[in-house]
Order: C-alpha cells, then sequence, then structure tokens
C-alpha cells in the first residue's frame, strides 16, 4: 500500500470500498458496461462503498485503513435486489442485504474513520450513475434484471478492500483512484 510522507498533504476525500472477487467483478463490469452503452455515464470500479467520502490527509487515510483491515474478516456480501435510488450516484443498483456482518463491517470502518452516517447504511453496488428520469431508471431497471437474470441472489465474498481518492464533485470519475489495497483475514 502506498504512504507517503505526510507533512504537506492536502485533505481530499476519500471512501473506503468492498471489492468484489475477480469472478464476480467480471460479471458485474459486464451487466454495467451493457447498461452504460444503453443509458450512458461514468465508467467506474464495481463496489460496496463502506466508508462515504470523508476528507482526510492522503497518509492519514492510508493509515487508518491499514488499522481497521487488521481486525477485520472476510465476509459474505449477497445481492437481494435491483433498486432505483434518488441521487446521480444511486441511480440503479443492487442491493446487497444488509447482514449483521455486512453493517458490522462498514461500522467498523466507519468507527477508525472517524465518519458518522447521516441516514442508516444502506451496502449497495451501483451499475449505473446518471441523472435519469424515474422512467429511464425503471427501464434500467428491468434491463439489468434481463441481461443478468441470476442477479438477485448472487453471493460473494469480501476479502479486499480499496482506499479511493473520490472528489465527488466530479461526475465524470475521471479524477477518482485507488490509492491503496487491504486483504482482510481469511
Amino acid at each position: 500500500m502506498e504512504n507517503l510522507d505526510g507533512g504537506d498533504q492536502p485533505e481530499e476525500f476519500f471512501s473506503v470500498w468492498a471489492l468484489p472477487p475477480a469472478d464476480a467483478k467480471e460479471r458485474l463490469k459486464a451487466l454495467m458496461s451493457s447498461l452504460r452503452s444503453d443509458f450512458g455515464g461514468p465508467v467506474f470500479e464495481p463496489h460496496i462503498t463502506v466508508v462515504d467520502a470523508i476528507r482526510l490527509r492522503r497518509d492519514d487515510a492510508v493509515n487508518r485503513l491499514r488499522t481497521a483491515a487488521a481486525t477485520i474478516k472476510s465476509y459474505t456480501a449477497r445481492v437481494s435486489a435491483v433498486a432505483l435510488g434518488g441521487f446521480f450516484y444511486q441511480c440503479v443498483y443492487l442491493l446487497i442485504d444488509p447482514s449483521q456482518e455486512v453493517v458490522e463491517a462498514s461500522s467498523h470502518f466507519c468507527a477508525h474513520f472517524g465518519y458518522r452516517r447521516s441516514t442508516p447504511y444502506m451496502p449497495h453496488v451501483s451499475l449505473i450513475y446518471g441523472d435519469l428520469s424515474d422512467e429511464e431508471k425503471e427501464i434500467a431497471r428491468k434491463r439489468a434484471e434481463e441481461l443478468d437474470g441470476g442477479i438477485c441472489g448472487l453471493t460473494f465474498e469480501i476479502s479486499s478492500l480499496a482506499l479511493c481518492r473520490t472528489d465527488t464533485g466530479d461526475k465524470t470519475t475521471k479524477s477518482w483512484e485507488i490509492v491503496g489495497l487491504c486483504d482482510l483475514k481469511g
């Protein structure tokens, strides 16, 4: 994992993402690509946000990720539905079952990052980002179910977390970058 001398580092926005394993990642990327070709939107890596964007210096964020990851085990995520959201970054997404281990993992990392949620945690994997109408979102939701009929019920192990620089003002996501990775204990 990258670690820089942080003396003069500016504060930036960082998020913690749970990354699906290779087989689930490729399946999700294929679905996301198909939807993007029909509905537009930026390219981004499939992920479950564990800690929303918080302003920190990079070295501090890296250290917090390492510390938090050292004491947590891998856990299972299960897709329960294809759902519609009310804003750009939650346009059409896969709702992840908020099991105890999924919610506790997020709470654990949020505590280490000093992040306080303003709403209850809703784990999800966004399929497309965009400002679509409600009708377009519903068409996209149905299209996702048609493209991958078995996506609801998909279960995968979360054993890798990423620290991402995520300027949420950049709707192109071009400035977003993964700056560190941590593997969770088996």
